[in-house]
């Protein structure tokens, strides 16, 4: 059995689904357009994510969408991941697509982040920029049909040490969200890595505790949405062959059992939702 939070499969719903380019467009309203004014609209609607081709009927390709900072870095697909969502549905019906970079804070992803007292940096939201024309690049820009989606994610070691524990849930939420309204669907799987036990005193990292709560938190209010347990994967030897204990990061099996525990719930997610068991307990 997966070492997984809850044992339910449920239907994550959101309530804007749009975005805000594809509101203005779809208005329902006859507009006259000078050829200046069609040309700009073009490149605005291009500038933007397009939503996925697909009638959320469960038909059609699965995408998997993996990414956060070091630790899903450092997992690769093809080990563990890949394979086994092939063999579940077939090679012709998966897309994968992973795009990570190590050390990052959840403000990298999440346009709409702001500190706990209010303020904002100067610039958010640029690495799901690049994760999202993988994704755009992956799916030909809306051309094929996707069946389902499953984002898949790994990160909080860096908001844990900059001490953003306190607003981590409404971030990731708000990514969940952000997603959802981007690629213009309300039936996203999510799987959330909680962080491990590296640090369960909060001496190096002060919300170390808190983020893994907090991922917990979000895990169990939204529906659709489960965490992995990652405490036994920072032990053993590293792929550089180094002895670890209780490490930041995972050991070389370490991270093929994440890519498989991962795998793991996305096929159970994605398989009740074809099954249109979404919403009800299923055996893990």
């Amino acid at each position: 059995m997966v070492p997984v939070a809850n044992k339910r499969v449920r239907a994550f719903r959101v309530v804007t689904v749009t975005t805000s380019c594809m509101r203005v467009i779809g208005a329902g309203k006859r507009l006259r357009f000078s050829p200046l004014v069609f040309i700009a609209v073009v490149v605005v609607a291009q500038c933007c994510c397009l939503p996925l081709h697909a009638e959320n009927d469960g038909v059609g390709a699965n995408l998997f969408i993996l990414s956060g900072q070091s630790n899903m870095a450092g997992m690769k697909p093809e080990e563990s991941f890949t394979p086994a969502v092939e063999k579940a549905f077939g090679k012709e019906n998966v897309i994968v697509v992973k795009d990570a970079h190590g050390g990052q804070p959840i403000r990298r992803w999440y346009k709409d982040w702001k500190a706990a007292d209010g303020s904002r940096p100067d610039k958010t939201g640029d690495l799901y920029g690049r994760l999202m024309e993988k994704v755009n690049a992956e799916t030909k820009n809306g051309d094929r049909k996707i069946g389902t989606v499953t984002f898949v994610w790994m990160q909080g070691e860096r908001d844990a040490n900059e001490k953003h524990g306190q607003i981590y849930g409404a971030s990731l939420h708000g990514l969940f969200e952000q997603l959802a309204s981007d690629l213009g669907r309300n039936d996203l799987n999510f799987v959330i890595g909680r962080l491990s036990d590296f640090d369960l005193p909060n001496q190096k990292y002060p919300h170390w505790t808190l983020v893994r709560e907090q991922q917990v938190a979000v895990a169990e209010k939204n529906e659709n949405c489960v965490w992995v347990d990652t405490d036994d994967l920072n032990d053993g030897k590293n792929r550089r062959g180094k002895t670890i204990k209780n490490d930041l990061h995972y050991s070389a099996d370490g991270y093929v059992i994440l890519g498989q525990r991962f795998a793991d719930q996305a096929i159970r997610m994605v398989k009740s939702r074809q099954a249109g068991t979404a919403g009800k307990p299923i055996k893990p």
